[in-house]
């Protein structure tokens, strides 16, 4: 029988992880097996009370803070060792339709060169960027990811159908640049081929970066709109923080560099000269670790 893994990074807002646990409890199962694993990338942070409410969920913890990559891969290699056929990497602040892995498991069935897909995400309700604009009863229907786009001319990635209201813009199956980090379904052997995620982005990129090398190794990335999830959007972390900055500038160029062409990578130094006079401290410290090879967490510290 098909078994399902989910793998669930938690680092903060135990609360976060406790709705999405309990969306995870009623995913619909039938004709396949699911497993839940919780990974604590925290090691000051004490989530024992999540143990005794969902006891048939698998908890581990890491020594420190591994990333968004490496906290993952912690639970990657474990639902591996498991003997999963798939696997769900889920944000924990996400929740979903029951549905769901349903959704992705046909479509990934009866696509055999699909390697990695991601479902349609939502911003949960009260968590749009631009609150103002939505009236009540579009709250649950705005649009966080429908689809994912790698510009190559600037090397930045963006989400397609962002901040829309869902009017069935976007339901088609069809193939896609990336599959959001936030809710990634994987199969077994794109793990066996091309490795994990890559630890040196520590978070952000590492979504791209994957998709990227799971297309040149001849795997289909599918978006599935029937597949459905919503998203606290950065329930764990601060929209256009230092954490952004630093992170999304850094790994920018190390993305850039490659998978950009010659032309591409001399427009970044240029940028990057920019950033070092015009930047704000994070901005530039990012540039800085990118030319000094520091990767991983780095000089990252609040």
């Amino acid at each position: 029988m098909t078994k399902v893994v989910l793998v669930i990074l938690h680092f903060s807002k135990s609360e976060l992880t406790e709705a999405c646990l309990a969306s995870a409890k009623q995913l619909e199962t039938k004709g396949f097996k699911i497993e839940v694993i919780v990974v604590n990338n925290n090691p000051l942070e004490k989530i024992d009370f999540l143990k005794k409410e969902f006891p048939e969920f698998i908890f581990l913890k890491t020594s420190k803070n591994l990333g968004y990559t490496g906290g993952n891969n912690f639970g990657i290699k474990k639902a591996l060792k498991d003997s999963a056929d798939f696997v769900l990497i889920l944000n924990n602040d996400t929740f979903f339709d029951k549905k769901l892995v349903v959704e992705l498991l046909k479509v990934a069935k009866t696509n055999k060169q699909a390697g990695i897909l991601g479902p349609k995400i939502y911003f949960a309700p009260g968590c749009e960027f631009h609150k103002e604009r939505y009236q009540d009863k579009d709250k649950g229907k705005v649009i966080w990811y429908a689809g994912g786009l790698v510009d190559e001319a600037i090397m930045v990635s963006s989400h397609r159908g962002v901040d829309e209201v869902d009017k069935g813009q976007f339901n088609s199956l069809e193939s896609t640049d990336f599959v959001t980090g936030c809710a990634m379904f994987v199969k077994k052997e794109v793990f066996e081929k091309i490795g994990f995620f890559d630890e040196r982005y520590f978070l952000y990129y590492e979504d791209t970066d994957f998709s990227q090398r799971a297309k040149r190794a001849g795997y289909k990335i599918l978006f599935v709109p029937t597949a459905k999830v919503w998203h606290a959007n950065a329930g764990s972390s601060e929209v256009g923080g230092p954490l952004h900055d630093y992170y999304l500038t850094r790994n920018r160029m190390l993305f850039g560099f490659k998978y950009g062409s010659l032309r591409m990578k001399s427009a970044l130094i240029r940028e990057s000269l920019k950033i070092i006079f015009k930047g704000n401290s994070w901005q530039k410290m990012g540039i800085r670790d990118f030319y000094l090879r520091k990767f991983g967490q780095a000089g990252f510290k609040l």
